[in-house]
């Protein structure tokens, strides 16, 4: 299971996708959630569902990773389809039953909306490296510096929790992997016991955790870093045609959803 989380993880390439600035796929993320969200009939669902699969396309990356991303939220996607499936009033599929036609179709679509939702977000992250990510986000936010918003340092923190949720994976698996050769067993017994059998993997990962955030802090304050202050960046970012291009396609499409959900189509 842990090997299957993929948050975090970028996967380096040279497509179209890989090359559009981070600003603007921040800002396409934006647009495609807020999209998702609008989205209230079939044709509006398949019109966010064939965008996600021509960015996936156009990105090379293989469907599996993202596929990956989803078993941890299965548990998640399972719950919200079944009470969706009971506690949604209309026609009984069959007499008696409390199981509606009205209730089928709702937890498709949100089973739809949540699938969508963490796929079109992966992709930023696997197509983005974070130290671009950071940058793009902190000149984003950078009109928030005028009310003395820490925005520098909250990218930044952002940046790093990207970088080490990889290596916070496998430093879990390592230690799970110890432990089940000492005996441990994490996949047996009920709730309570499978929790209480976590606490030897969670003691040693937070000093393992606080252990290389003391480290980073140390290299950060051999190398005199003191904040955004002054800083300069080794590739400064510019608005390309591409990107001009992406964000009109991309408000165009928004458009489109919400004409389709005014029109009932």
């Amino acid at each position: 299971m842990l090997r299957d989380i993929t948050l975090g993880q970028y996967f380096p390439g040279d497509t179209i996708v890989h090359r559009l600035d981070p600003r603007t796929k921040l800002i396409l993320v934006v647009v495609y959630i807020v999209a998702l969200f609008q989205a209230q009939s079939w044709a509006s669902y398949a019109a966010v569902l064939l965008v996600s699969v021509l960015c996936m396309g156009l990105s090379h990356i293989k469907p599996s990773n993202l596929f990956k991303g989803l078993k941890p939220m299965l548990i998640i996607i399972v719950l919200t389809a079944l009470l969706n499936i009971f506690y949604t009033e209309g026609t009984p599929i069959l007499p008696g039953w409390i199981i509606t036609w009205e209730g089928i179709f709702r937890a498709v679509k949100m089973i739809l909306r949540i699938v969508l939702l963490i796929m079109g977000t992966f992709l930023l992250t696997y197509t983005t490296s974070p130290i671009a990510l950071t940058d793009g986000l902190e000149i984003l936010l950078s009109p928030l510096k005028k009310i003395k918003f820490p925005v520098h340092e909250m990218t930044m923190m952002m940046s790093m929790a990207l970088r080490f949720i990889p290596t916070l994976i496998k430093e879990t698996d390592k230690i799970m992997s110890a432990q089940r050769a000492r005996g441990a067993d994490f996949e047996t017994g009920s709730l309570l016991n499978r929790a209480k059998a976590l606490i030897p993997v969670l003691v040693p990962l937070f000093v393992s955790s606080f252990r290389r955030a003391d480290d980073l802090a140390v290299a950060m304050e051999c190398r005199c870093y003191h904040g955004g202050e002054g800083r300069t960046r080794m590739k400064q970012l510019h608005f390309a045609l591409a990107d001009r291009v992406a964000l009109v396609l991309g408000f165009l499409f928004l458009a489109g959803v919400i004409a389709l959900r005014k029109l009932g189509i």
